[in-house]
């Protein structure tokens, strides 16, 4: 016969099943609040599709406000995800800077500053590449491929001073995104700049 600390174990599993399952469903899984979506225009569904975008999902909802949607063509909304890749950029240099004000250790602080000169990048890039767009597809489109090695390696400076900032790692992450986007509109619009020739 089993010990008389196992039957109470079981007992114990067993009313808690049972206690359980006689609540309403709603009261262990809460209902989601799901909105719809705002459609996204042909050009978004255009880029967002595309092999070189990273995170598809990303790329819908970050350009699903109504001046994206409302864009005409390649070289508008090619300047709007500049303008939000910038956006994000300063808000992420905004954490950097928040962060190295706090204590740390020598190697946390230089992985730190080596983020914000990234980050500071990131934003001149981004504003420049907004006035290359018609001029120059082709500087246009290296000049944002260029953000992704800079972003790369605060990443790694940060993983070998084992510096732990979640909202740091989403902000390269989503930084990464923004360049995927940029490199696939830049390219884009170098394909239809050869082709009006």
């Amino acid at each position: 016969m089993a010990p008389p600390n196992q039957l109470l174990l079981v007992l114990v599993i067993f009313l808690s099943i049972f206690s359980l399952s006689s609540l309403p469903t709603s009261a262990i899984i809460p209902k989601a609040n799901v909105s719809l979506p705002i459609p996204s225009s042909q050009l978004v569904e255009k880029l967002c599709n595309s092999k070189a975008v990273q995170n598809r999902r990303f790329c819908l909802k970050a350009l699903s406000t109504p001046e994206v949607i409302a864009a005409k063509h390649t070289t508008q909304l090619g300047t709007l995800i500049m303008k939000l890749g910038a956006a994000n950029a300063k808000a992420t240099l905004n954490v950097y800077n928040e962060i190295i004000k706090k204590p740390g250790s020598p190697q946390a602080l230089n992985a730190l500053n080596c983020c914000v000169e990234a980050y500071k990048y990131a934003i001149l890039s981004f504003e420049m590449v907004s006035s290359e767009l018609v001029e120059d597809p082709q500087t246009a489109n290296y000049d944002v491929a260029v953000i992704g090695p800079e972003i790369a390696n605060c990443e790694k400076e940060l993983i070998n001073a084992k510096v732990q900032a979640p909202r740091l790692l989403a902000g390269n992450r989503f930084m990464k995104y923004y360049v995927s986007m940029g490199y696939e509109i830049t390219s884009t619009l170098e394909l239809e700049n050869q082709n009006e020739y």
